[in-house]
């Protein structure tokens, strides 16, 4: 079979946009290997798209800085990819730490954008001009897929999710966690917080969103322990919290029993949408709906903003003073998107 190399490392969700290039790739007879740091490993690792992960550990590597062991580690992966003599090699990432990799990989093809960022294009034999399309009015995903596109390959345009499959353990943790939620109503996922400030949604909003559907549905909230605080103030522990009880592969578990699942632009929403069960809705602040949003039917992935003139901005600090000054984050009004929950779970049959 022909050798693929796939280069992604983080983040999460950005990891979970090139699955679709992956599954293009094995449908068209290559073997693929992916390089992925931590954040995104659980969703590669047995992938049924993926042949090969290989585990490049950036966090592990930043917190011992200074430890020896991480350049024997590096030299030991270079090691193992350059054995393989892959006949093409894709820079997803187009940052330097990728860039190096693809220099030093030994792939007959490395095939990276000219315009790719830090100075990227510099590990590619091949460099392809930017795709043809506005990031800001088409999905990221496309710009992944075009690689698949510039090599030929069938299907380039499809966008097929896959992600392992998960254990009889992780199966009955969740049928644990889930044991005291009321079976006879749908259920409703909220993860509410994600890492950029100006992606959430006002806590406010939360607040009133789950006192208008909390008598339709069973609502779980999941997170990091750094989001508890968060959850308590929107759902006043009247509801099951799993955060800092679950991981990747747990949340599949879990929002595969969902009908529906409302996060903000986050890992949380696009793990969601690869799980492909439950509906979701991805709620905006300061990032390009189009680009993040959930793919796919449009009467089950829902991606909303305020429509305001400053956005998207897709920027981590508000460029704006004053009044105006983080505005985004208010919006859309929580009766958007209670309307939304009511059709969704008026039409759902799916439940926990």
């Amino acid at each position: 079979m022909k050798k693929a190399l796939l280069i992604r490392f983080s983040s999460l969700g950005d990891v979970i946009f090139n699955i679709p290039l992956a599954n293009v790739l094995k449908n068209n007879g290559y073997e693929v290997t992916w390089m992925v740091s931590e954040k995104g490993y659980d969703v590669v690792k047995d992938n049924p798209a993926v042949k090969n992960t290989v585990l490049v550990p950036f966090v592990k590597w930043r917190k011992n800085r200074f430890n020896p062991y991480n350049y024997i580690e590096f030299l030991k992966i270079l090691y193992k990819i350059r054995r393989e003599k892959f006949d093409v090699a894709l820079d997803c990432q187009m940052m330097f730490k990728s860039m190096v990799w693809m220099k030093l990989c030994r792939a007959k093809r490395k095939i990276c954008y000219k315009n790719g960022r830090e100075y990227s294009h510099l590990g590619g034999n091949e460099r392809v001009s930017s795709p043809p399309i506005d990031i800001f009015k088409q999905h990221a995903i496309f710009h992944h897929l075009y690689y698949a596109k510039y090599l030929g390959l069938e299907g380039a345009d499809d966008v097929k999710f896959t992600l392992p499959e998960n254990s009889a353990q992780t199966k009955a943790k969740i049928d644990l966690l889930l044991s005291d939620v009321d079976k006879s109503k749908p259920l409703v996922v909220i993860a509410p917080a994600t890492t950029w400030k100006l992606k959430h949604w006002n806590k406010d909003n939360w607040k009133t969103l789950v006192n208008a559907i909390k008598d339709k549905c069973s609502i779980v909230f999941t997170g990091t322990n750094a989001d508890k605080e968060l959850i308590s103030y929107i759902g006043g522990d009247n509801f099951l919290n799993l955060a800092g009880k679950t991981g990747l592969k747990d949340l599949t578990e879990l929002f595969s029993h969902a009908a529906l699942v409302i996060a903000p632009d986050s890992g949380s929403s696009h793990l969601a949408r690869a799980v492909d069960i439950p509906a979701v809705i991805s709620i905006f602040c300061c990032t390009p709906p189009k680009m993040y949003g959930p793919f796919g039917n449009d009467d089950k992935y829902f991606a909303l903003n305020g429509n305001l003139k400053c956005q998207p901005c897709h920027k981590r600090v508000c460029p704006l003073e004053g009044d105006d000054a983080e505005k985004c984050i208010n919006f859309p009004e929580p009766e958007k998107i209670i309307n939304i929950v009511n059709k969704v779970l008026q039409n759902s049959k799916h439940s926990v």
